[in-house]
Parts: structure tokens; C-alpha cells; sequence
């Protein structure tokens, strides 16, 4: 008596072409790729934000719940800045996340203070100095970079919310 055979059958209409797979596979190796020959040669960054001097900086410390997206601002001092109820600190609460994550990461202390720079350019930069992270808050669209700004704006005028 020979073998049994199963045959599997697919649906055809729920199978992906292989053309797009094999394209699929062709994109991620060409990314590939790219990115080690860039790697390999030392290839210079060309897409970073563009150099200018601080005009104004500020060291805050952000404390936030992640699930909610409430969150406070305090000087270094321990001076409260601003506070955000659940549905107006969205953004700043998404990037106290990602501080903490690099914090937790380069296990360092996740309470430390941030620094908040505005550049003669118009931009702005959030630094942590305990990772050496930093984000050009431009990168996350104007609506978010103005409530980086505004709570500059609040440290340079000295006045409390």
C-alpha cells in the first residue's frame, strides 16, 4: 500500500497574489539593503531637523497617567506650570510615555526634568539629558508643538496656572 497523500486546499479568493508577496519581499530586502549600505558607509544624516540657536529654554518635569492622558507640568522647582484634565493633555501625557519608556530603557530615574527649548527658526525640542533623547515637537504637527509653547511661554512670564 503507497502513502495517503492530504492535499490542502485554499480558498483563492482569501490567498494573497504571489506577486505581491514577492513584491512585499523585494521592498524589505531593497530597505534592506539601503539601509546597511548607509550604515556600512557612514552615510551623513540628511533628514534632521534644521540647526538654530535657543532663544528660550526651560527645564520642566511632566508627570502623567498614561491610560487617561491627564497630566501635570511642574518647574524644576516643584512649582506647579500647567495641569491637564483627561481630555486636554493627550499630547503631552504621549510624550511623558515616551520618556518614560527611554528612561526605563537606560535605567535611569523616570522623574527627572526635561529640558523645553524654542529655537530662533520657529521650532521646538524636547531634551531629556538623563538618555540624551530628544524630539523636534514640529515633527508632531503645530497643534502639538503650541502646548509645548505655551507652557514656555508660561515659565518665561513666571506666572503659575
Amino acid at each position: 500500500m503507497g502513502q495517503v497523500q492530504t492535499r490542502v486546499y485554499a480558498d483563492q479568493d482569501r490567498m494573497l497574489p504571489r506577486v505581491l508577496i514577492r513584491g512585499m519581499v523585494a521592498l524589505v530586502l531593497a530597505t534592506l539593503m539601503i539601509a546597511t549600505y548607509a550604515r556600512v558607509t557612514d552615510r551623513p544624516l540628511v533628514s534632521t531637523p534644521p540647526i538654530s540657536p535657543v532663544v528660550a529654554e526651560a527645564s520642566i518635569v511632566i508627570d502623567a497617567d498614561p491610560s487617561s492622558g491627564a497630566a501635570t507640568v511642574h518647574l524644576e522647582d516643584g512649582s506647579l506650570l500647567a495641569s491637564y484634565e483627561a481630555h486636554e493633555g493627550g499630547f503631552i501625557a504621549g510624550m511623558y510615555r515616551v520618556i518614560h519608556r527611554e528612561r526605563t530603557k537606560h535605567r535611569v530615574a523616570v522623574d527627572g526634568p526635561v529640558i523645553l527649548q524654542a529655537y530662533e527658526n520657529g521650532r521646538m525640542g524636547l531634551i531629556d539629558p538623563s538618555t540624551g533623547w530628544r524630539a523636534d515637537l514640529m515633527g508632531f504637527g503645530t497643534d502639538n508643538a503650541e502646548a509645548f509653547a505655551r507652557l514656555l511661554a508660561k515659565t518665561q512670564e513666571g506666572g503659575n496656572t
